[in-house]
């Protein structure tokens, strides 16, 4: 059973994370570069310690939360590191978000240690991170998220284990790619709706009531493509047809259109894939045939 903590990053996400291990009554040990928050940690009873590798000393489990790959890895493996304290019983669990090729090679070195390792980037905000309330995406063996669950769900109220160690960072690089493009194309429409005279409040109220703010994830996709019905709902054709007019109307008043002028493109692709008449979200199965396209040039 865990009972002592190594916490390694505590800033705008780890500083809540790191109190509300320690409400749950886990004897918490920090460490961050910057001391003032190590210090406001301490005054709620953590521990402090000079350095990762003494932030992890006699630990049964260590947490990073760390801004990029290349800060995970001088904390594990640097000067002072966390590599040099981890004992083969020391389950180690990556919180920060990374690329998943630093994952992959922090989890060969540390299985050279025995060290059981778990990758589990969070979704969601600093204010679901006080509350408790964020969404986990844990990659690693069965037994060892298991292991690490009664802490991530100190941490938050959603957990889903992705698979293998890496899996858990790939899934939430996918979820920020969607996340952070949807919000650029998001600008560009209240823009281009602002431009045209619309009223912006009352824009959003119509784009709630639509696939254009209810997303596709939740309507289209599950009721079509991903159940393998491409009879046409919306067609492919119009479509194109409709993002050209929307491209129009924002070259008319100077509104920046990146995002539809590149999504208009995607839709020319699955015209030329013969898949005009087929249901709009057949772009998915055009997307997949240029990943297979690629795979066998």
């Amino acid at each position: 059973m865990i009972r002592t903590i190594g916490f390694v990053g505590v800033g705008t996400m780890g500083t809540p994370m790191a109190r509300n291990l320690l409400r749950a009554g886990y004897a918490v040990r920090v460490h961050d570069v910057n001391a003032d928050a190590a210090a406001a940690l301490e005054a709620d009873g953590a521990e402090r310690a000079a350095s990762p590798r003494e932030a992890a000393e006699g630990r049964d489990a260590v947490i990073t939360m760390l801004p990029n790959g290349d800060i995970v890895g001088d904390a594990l493996f640097g000067a002072d590191g966390i590599a040099g304290a981890l004992a083969p019983d020391t389950l180690y669990i990556d919180m920060s978000t990374i690329l998943p090729a630093h994952t992959d090679a922090f989890h060969r070195r540390l299985s050279e240690q025995d060290v059981a390792v778990v990758d589990a980037p969070v979704g969601r905000s600093s204010q679901h991170a006080v509350e408790g309330r964020l969404l986990i995406m844990a990659g690693g063996e069965a037994a060892h998220v298991e292991r690490a669950r009664p802490l991530l769900e100190r941490m938050g109220d959603t957990i889903f284990h992705c698979g293998p160690v890496g899996t858990g960072q790939r899934m939430k690089v996918v979820n920020n790619y969607m996340s952070i493009a949807l919000n650029a194309l998001t600008a560009e429409a209240l823009v281009l709706a602002e431009s045209s005279g619309l009223d912006r409040e009352q824009s959003r109220q119509v784009m709630l009531g639509t696939v254009a703010g209810q997303g596709h994830m939740g309507t289209t996709y599950p009721s079509k493509v991903l159940k393998g019905d491409l009879t046409p709902g919306f067609m492919v054709d119009l479509a194109h047809k409709d993002l050209g007019l929307a491209l129009e109307l924002a070259a008319g008043l100077n509104v920046p259109t990146y995002m539809g002028a590149v999504a208009r493109q995607t839709y020319a692709l699955a015209r030329q894939d013969g898949r005009g008449r087929q249901d709009w979200t057949a772009l998915y199965e055009t997307m997949r045939g240029l990943v297979t396209d690629h795979a066998e040039g």
